[in-house]
């Protein structure tokens, strides 16, 4: 088997882990997407030299939750550690929570109407080479934000869509639920679900069963290639707890505690164990 053969058969291994749970639905909408879209998205990250924009956080209880900025500080960690440049963008609670540890840009919550002037300043300023949208909540044909539930939390949300409607550069959305931004890739095949869908789209779409795993299995390819094992550049359990003390809370109980859209923390160390092991990181 050829090498480009065997990495595409070990992105389609990852794309059928991260989605075997499926309680969002995920796995029912998995043939939607071209396979490979692990492997693509990771060489995107490794062969970019300047600015990689990181948006995450979604709103939740007037605060954050925990599934997107865990994986998104986990990549920008792991991403630090290659050279590369990464900015977490995020809005207000998140950003002013995170500000002091990490490189960050703020957004502005509700204000979607001046969205698109915003985001083509920012965008001049920052100059990314790569967009990546890890669980932030996308805008839906009725120009609104919704969650699982179907509740507009449109006047709680910043707006990161048109990062990616406008940016110059690739664009990766990583979601899990279908109310995500770049989930308007799959509009079609989201129809089964009982949800709101979002309608932005992006150039590379990953879904995950909790959207902390794609950024899981982007990191066991970066590793691959960095030849050095990233995953030992973060803890999950520990950014969790530092989110925690911050005054996250878990997307679905919507209570401050160390879990991960009702999971024990456990289950994301895990999976970085079976990545370790099917990339041969140990």
């Amino acid at each position: 088997m050829s090498k480009h053969l065997s990495l595409l058969s070990l992105s389609q291994e990852i794309e059928s882990r991260l989605v075997q749970r499926n309680p969002r639905g995920m796995k029912d909408v998995h043939d939607a997407l071209r396979p490979g879209y692990y492997l693509r998205a990771a060489k995107q990250i490794m062969h970019c030299k300047e600015n990689i924009l990181i948006g995450t956080g979604f709103p939740v209880s007037d605060t954050f939750e925990t599934d997107g900025p865990i994986g998104a500080i986990a990549l920008y960690e792991a991403l630090v550690a290659i050279d590369k440049k990464p900015i977490l963008v995020c809005g207000d609670p998140l950003y002013s929570a995170i500000k002091k540890r990490y490189r960050c840009f703020l957004l502005p919550v509700n204000d979607l109407n001046n969205a698109p002037a915003f985001t083509k300043n920012a965008l001049a300023v920052l100059e990314p080479n790569l967009v990546i949208s890890i669980e932030r909540p996308g805008l839906s044909e009725q120009n609104g934000y919704f969650n699982m539930r179907g509740e507009n939390i449109s006047a709680q949300c910043a707006s990161f869509d048109y990062f990616l409607e406008l940016a110059t550069c690739p664009t990766i959305a990583i979601g899990d639920g279908g109310n995500e931004i770049g989930m308007g890739n799959i509009a079609k095949a989201l129809e089964k679900l009982d949800i709101v869908p979002s309608k932005t789209q992006c150039d590379e779409l990953l879904i995950a069963d909790i959207s902390n795993w794609a950024a899981y299995g982007l990191i066991a390819f970066l590793s691959m290639w960095a030849e050095r094992n990233l995953f030992s550049s973060f803890k999950p359990r520990d950014i969790l707890s530092y989110l925690s003390k911050l005054g996250s809370v878990d997307g679905i109980t919507k209570l401050n505690e160390l879990t991960e859209d009702g999971l024990c923390i456990s289950h994301s160390e895990q999976l970085i164990n079976e990545l370790e092991k099917l990339c041969g990181l140990t």
